[in-house]
């Protein structure tokens, strides 16, 4: 950090400051007018290879890509088991 100017926020000069300043205070107290930027948690599922190579042809024939047709497929069948049973 610039020795020469502080942090916009606690004014801290060094990284060990800033770190205590925050140690202390909460960052939405010092809400800004930055826009909240949309973001999406993205979990890794290990697949069998066999299992990978025909959900990427079936996305190829659909025109989608393999996350989603993925995405689509787990919610079709969540949707399937959430249904009461006839």
């Amino acid at each position: 950090m610039d020795a020469n100017k502080g942090s916009s926020i606690s004014h801290a000069t060094t990284l060990e400051a800033m770190g205590a300043f925050w140690d202390t205070h909460d960052f939405t107290d010092y809400d800004t007018d930055t826009p909240d930027v949309p973001c999406s948690i993205a979990r890794a599922v290990p697949l069998e290879a066999e299992l990978w190579a025909a959900l990427e042809r079936q996305a190829q024939v659909r025109g989608v890509s393999l996350e989603t047709l993925v995405n689509l497929w787990l919610q079709q069948k969540l949707s399937e088991e959430a249904r009461p049973a006839a």
